[in-house]
């Protein structure tokens, strides 16, 4: 991969989530029953998976001339 690719896939822009001590539980208990370490990763592909599964469904509209790229600047 060359360095120009490298920079656009580095992750350089943080978010935050906020959750309530019910859901925070849920998420603790998620995670040490299916032994997963890396809670930023596990969030990151579950929100992206979801997001890409959603423009797959969403894809084709009759308006619709684009399909997103969400990895690829134009």
């Amino acid at each position: 991969m060359d360095q120009k690719k490298d920079e656009k896939l580095r992750r350089s822009t943080r978010t935050s989530i906020l959750f309530n001590q019910r859901e925070l539980e849920a998420i603790n208990l998620y995670c040490e029953k299916y032994r997963i370490i890396n809670k930023s990763k596990f969030m990151r592909e579950t929100i992206m998976t979801e997001i890409l599964k959603r423009f797959d469904e969403d894809y084709p509209t009759l308006f619709e001339f684009e399909k997103p790229n969400l990895f690829y600047a134009k």
